[in-house]
């Protein structure tokens, strides 16, 4: 006997339909068999008993998580609310479950009428979504009362439910940099640390900063960049960041360092920053948040703060074609909502379109899968600090989201590329070298 649902939303017993076990359901839905090994709360099992990988789902709700919302979104609802358990990995770094998993799992489609036998023979009931976890950011339909996609109040939104989540987590995650954008590793030897400072002084070194230039970096951060170039190159700088935790940490730091005659992180929106005549902008990991729909007014906005001779270095994550698409349900909810990518040719050709000249580019893929690898590592070294100060679950969605980027980096699915550009005078010069003086 199995159960369905009579009118009223009740179970009642059916007494034609054949029960059918979770783990013979989940069989029946794999092309090849299951690929890792499985045990169910009704008892029932599945896959290999030697697979490095064993899922454990637990009860009812993560079964209903599963059914409701299949897809990484379901999945990650299970897996936050601790109603899945995955064994043989830390929850700070599930990288190897994931490789294994991509490079196995086989779904096949079932015709409707089997989808169907299979519900109700696992149970009708088991297709309401309860309640989601805390940590998910409400649907895009529903984010429309915070205003439309990219508005001033909405991406403010956003980035509070992203990046004002505990600066202390970001501090263990992250390390001693605070720079939660791809590095550029200068060898495979070198360190996080190393790796993200190298980064800053090749942005520095591609805008030909010089003591006394002024620089506008947007999308700042804690002030990775703005400490760096206000410090080494002696350049007067302005970041501004849309997290109110971030510049905090960020002023404090530029005051901490004693760099607060040249330097400061505000807290605000990049489309009101009101100085122009800069010398350089840098946009680190910030195009990625503004929609691509919004391309042509960004990037004409930071056209008219530059000077003529000006340049711009935009880093970013892309896609591995032009395609617009979002994040993905789970990115979407959990991680940076609102995200959208395309690729770099999309970004190129926006800027040579507002009358920027594209002078240089390049694609650090595998320099963000190292630094997701690292990001990782600190997680885990840090798991039990990060889990009394965030909670389990928001713990768990970070280590899930690091080590699932790493694999798309590595894949290419997704890339991070650098593009200079530079605003020419009413003669078109350009005002640079006839060969890119970083490189020599």
């Amino acid at each position: 006997m199995t159960s369905t649902l009579n009118r009223a939303g009740q179970d009642r017993t059916d007494t034609t339909t054949p029960r059918v076990t979770i783990g013979e359901a989940l069989t029946r839905l794999m092309a090849g068999g299951v690929p890792f090994r499985f045990t169910a709360y009704d008892g029932s099992t599945a896959g290999p008993q030697d697979s490095p990988i064993h899922l454990r789902l637990l009860n009812e709700r993560g079964l209903s998580y599963l059914l409701s919302a299949p897809g990484d979104l379901g999945m990650a609802r299970a897996y936050v609310s601790g109603d899945i358990a995955l064994e043989g990995v830390h929850p700070g770094n599930p990288y190897d479950a994931l490789v294994h998993l991509q490079s196995n799992l086989r779904f096949k489609m079932p015709s409707p009428a089997e989808a169907f036998a299979l519900a109700r023979g696992i149970g009708l009931g088991k297709l309401l979504p309860p309640e989601p976890p805390p940590q998910e950011a409400l649907p895009r339909w529903r984010r429309l009362l915070e205003g439309f996609r990219h508005s001033k109040t909405r991406d403010a939104e956003a980035i509070h439910h992203h990046y004002d989540v505990s600066n202390r987590f970001y501090e263990m995650v992250l390390g001693p940099s605070m720079t939660y954008t791809c590095a550029c590793f200068p060898h495979e030897g070198a360190t996080l640390e190393e790796a993200q400072a190298f980064k800053y002084d090749l942005v520095c070194r591609k805008l030909d900063l010089k003591p006394g230039m002024r620089l506008l970096d947007v999308g700042c951060g804690w002030g990775g960049m703005v400490r760096h170039a206000a410090r080494e190159y002696g350049v007067e700088v302005i970041g501004v960041t849309l997290s109110k935790e971030q510049a905090a940490w960020g002023q404090a730091a530029v005051e901490r360092e004693g760099l607060a005659d040249r330097a400061e992180v505000r807290f605000g929106d990049y489309r009101e920053v009101s100085e122009s005549g800069f010398d350089a902008v840098s946009s680190i990991g910030l195009t990625e948040h503004i929609g691509v729909r919004n391309y042509p007014a960004y990037f004409s906005l930071l056209r008219d703060k530059l000077v003529p001779g000006g340049r711009i270095l935009n880093h970013c994550i892309t896609r591995a074609d032009n395609h617009v698409r979002g994040t993905g349900a789970f990115i979407d909810r959990y991680v940076f909502p609102d995200g959208e990518l395309t690729g770099s040719g999309r970004i190129i050709t926006t800027m040579q379109d507002v009358g920027l000249e594209v002078r240089h580019e390049e694609n650090l893929r595998e320099h963000y899968a190292l630094t997701l690898k690292g990001w990782c590592e600190n997680l885990v070294e840090n798991w039990d600090e990060c889990v009394a100060d965030v909670g389990e679950g928001t713990a768990k969605v970070w280590g899930i989201y690091m080590a699932g980027s790493r694999l798309a980096f590595e894949r290419n699915e997704i890339q991070l590329h650098q593009v200079l550009g530079v605003k020419p005078d009413e003669h078109g010069n350009a005002h640079f070298p006839l060969r890119p003086t970083w490189l020599s």
